[in-house]
Order: C-alpha cells, then structure tokens, then sequence
C-alpha cells in the first residue's frame, strides 16, 4: 500500500466540555493590554472556512476581528506560503487557530512572525521539524481514516486528491453533528491533494509562540493519544473535551472560550 493510499488528514473540529489543564512546562499566561488581535481561523481538509462559523460569530460579538481564510490544501509548504502572506496584510497582533490539517499550516506559516502571539491547535496536527502528517496520525492505534473511508480522484498530472466517502463521514468525522449537517458538509468536502501526507514540516512557530491544545477526546481522526503527545512536548497550554474530530461546529461557544482565553 503506498504512502499516497493510506490515510488522509481532516478537517473541521467539535467539543463537549471538561476542565481546562495545563502541562507543567505551559507558558504562563499575562492578561494582554491594548486593542484585540485579530483572530485567524484556518481549516483543515474535507471543509472549508464554513466550518467555523459559529465560533467566528461569537468572537465577533465580542469584539474580535476575525478572519477564516480559504486553505488551499495543496501540499504543507504551498499552503504555509500561502498563510504567511496573509499574515504579512494584517496590523496589530494575531492569534491563529486551526484545525486537523490546519495545523500543519500554522505551526510552519508563524514560525519568526512576531506579530502571532499566540498559536491555537484545534484537534490539530502539532508538528515538529521533519516530521510529517502520515507519521503523526499513526503514531498511535485509534484512527479509522484509512484508505477504504477514502475516495481518491486523479487530477492534472499525476495529482491526486483524497475525499471521506459518503457511508463513513459522519461516523469517523463528526459522529456528534447531527445528521442533516454532516450530509451537507460532506457534499461540500474539500478534497486535500496526497502529497501532504508525507511532505516533512519546517522549524515550528510553537518553539518560540505559546500555544494552546484542545484535546478531543473521542476523534477518530487524529488519535487522542497522539493529541496530547504533542501539546505536552510543546508545553502548551490544554483542555481535554470528549469530542469527535469536528469541535467548533457542535460546540461552538465552548471552542470560541477556549480562543478568547488564548487570545487575553
């Protein structure tokens, strides 16, 4: 079985709520003064910025200015490229959030932007230099993304893009959305092109930018197990919620707390 036909990475995010923890090494946290930052909402693959539109409307209620870029799910350093230069439009402080693949994305787009202040990994991939996305979604037993939830279609030259297929989204991806939604959001699914499974990430930005995990607890995605590895060794800052892989979208409000904490 190749690389390319193995498993596939996601992307939206979902929550039912716990208590807030952190790891002992957690950067400590200094009430932020001065005007908001803007909060940047990056999706993963198999959905779009949509995704987080009911956290987007509660930060916007309070007062944040948010954005949610269209990730273009190319491959690890397009994609990143394609982040930092939206970051390079923006004034004043930011705080970027992501989801699933997503963090992929972010962990390589911040890295020696000192005007992100705090990065937000949403049952998000949390990679350190070299390591890939295959590496990290099977690091640990407990993912039900394989090859036969996947639909693969060729396109341009040799490219290939993954889809979750249709009689499996709802139970690997967000078993806790109700159906009606989840068959919208799969006829709506944003393929990602293979080549990021395996494409090695670059320096992270979290060496240098606090960063906060929400941990989902029942993801059948990207393993809890694998989740909590990550954020420990980066010494974030972590809340554990027993959640499918999709947070924001069944519980909006509980994700859009979890971003403001990171965002003071």
């Amino acid at each position: 079985m190749t690389t390319t036909r193995r498993t596939l990475l996601a992307g939206s995010a979902a929550i039912a709520t716990t208590g807030l923890l952190s790891t002992p090494s957690a950067q400590a946290h200094t009430p932020r003064k001065g005007p908001k930052p803007t909060i940047v909402l990056v999706h993963g693959a198999f959905a779009d910025a949509s995704g987080w539109n009911g956290v987007a409307t509660r930060l916007i209620r309070d007062g944040y200015p948010v954005i949610a870029p269209a990730n273009p799910l190319r491959s690890v350093s397009a994609d990143s490229a394609y982040l930092r230069g939206i970051l390079a439009t923006l004034q004043g402080p930011v705080v970027l959030v992501a989801h699933s693949y997503g963090g992929m994305v972010i962990t390589n787009a911040a890295t020696g932007n000192t005007g992100v202040t705090a990065l937000v990994y949403v049952a998000a991939f949390m990679p350190d230099q070299d390591e890939t996305l295959l590496g990290l979604q099977t690091r640990y037993p407990g993912s039900r993304l394989n090859e036969a939830a996947l639909d693969f279609r060729p396109y341009g030259d040799g490219l290939v893009d993954g889809y979750i297929k249709r009689e499996v989204f709802r139970d690997v991806f967000a078993r806790d959305v109700p159906r009606a939604t989840t068959e919208l959001m799969w006829a709506g699914q944003r393929p990602a092109d293979t080549r990021t499974l395996g494409e090695p990430s670059a320096v992270p930005a979290w060496r240098s930018i606090p960063s906060h995990v929400l941990v989902a607890r029942d993801d059948q995605v990207l393993p809890a197990a694998a989740q909590r590895f990550m954020a420990q060794r980066a010494g974030a800052h972590v809340q554990e919620v027993g959640a499918s892989h999709v947070a924001m979208i069944s519980q909006p409000a509980v994700t859009a707390e979890f971003i403001k904490r990171a965002a003071r």
